[in-house]
């Protein structure tokens, strides 16, 4: 009987799966070593770095979190992102381009790799309980319900200050998205290409956003998308028992609660191929 997937992460040309025995799938361009995964164990979380869109040349990361709260990284390390070798208590990870987070247990927020629009400074956060990394900032949400960000704001992604209620939240290029303890779902950036379109959205317990696409995962199990769906990222319209979301840059995950992977989007690289290796 194949293992079952229990967490998922997209990148831009990558996608990693975790098992249920705490091995790591990936699957899609390995130009950097980001799918060199082979050998990790007991991971229990994984992050995909994704790649600023205008860079063509595929290099990107792969983080996992193991049960003990250390954390293991392969890959892109052209700015530092994978020294995460030294983390201990850490319960969550994020990656973004050329940047790894990790959220310890205490609430407070590591970070490695590039910050030349100021997003790692997500460093100095306090009483944390959730991170995200976007191509150029990093947002977070606050015990209280309240967010966090950090690092380019030229598309106002990080005009976040006034959100409270919040349970989720998640970083894509130019945009930034949140989902509150009402089930309603908050956008502020680039809505230009639609991903900000979320102001009809109901019963939503997650969000995942992608370069130019958004995804939201509702309470009965099922998948809301919008923005560019050039690369059919957002036809999601059938997918059901669905427990938890992931957004690549052109392509969309899903992992159900039996176990099996979802995919839909660009698979230039093979990136969704997860649908196929596990079943």
């Amino acid at each position: 009987m194949p293992m079952r997937a229990v967490a998922i992460a997209a990148g831009r040309r990558h996608s990693l799966a975790c098992l249920g025995d705490g091995t790591v799938l990936a699957s899609g361009n390995g130009t950097s070593g980001e799918l060199m995964v082979d050998a990790w164990r007991d991971v229990v979380s994984v992050a995909a770095g994704n790649v600023h869109t205008a860079n063509n040349t595929g290099r990107s990361h792969s983080v996992g979190l193991r049960a003990d709260g250390s954390v293991v990284a392969t890959g892109w390390q052209a700015d530092g992102q994978c020294q995460v070798s030294g983390w201990r208590g850490v319960v969550a990870v994020a990656a973004g381009w050329r940047r790894t987070l990790g959220l310890l247990a205490d609430g407070r927020v590591l970070a490695v790799g590039r910050s030349d629009e100021g997003q790692c400074a997500a460093g100095g956060w306090r009483e944390v309980v959730t991170v995200s990394c976007g191509d150029w900032h990093s947002v977070g949400i606050r015990a209280d319900g309240s967010a966090h960000a950090v690092g380019a704001d030229r598309r106002g992604q990080c005009a976040v200050t006034d959100w409270r209620g919040l349970v989720g939240i998640a970083a894509g290029y130019l945009h930034t998205v949140a989902v509150g303890r009402d089930g309603r779902v908050l956008a502020t950036g680039d809505r230009s290409t639609g991903a900000c379109a979320v102001d009809e959205w109901t019963d939503v317990v997650a969000v995942a956003a992608g370069s130019y696409h958004t995804l939201g995962l509702t309470s009965s199990g099922r998948v809301l998308a919008t923005g560019l769906d050039q690369h059919e990222q957002c036809r999601v319209t059938g997918w059901r028992d669905v427990v938890a979301i992931a957004a690549g840059s052109t392509h969309s995950l899903a992992l159900r609660s039996d176990g099996t992977i979802l995919a839909t989007g660009n698979n230039a690289d093979g990136q969704c191929d997860f649908a196929q290796h596990v079943c």
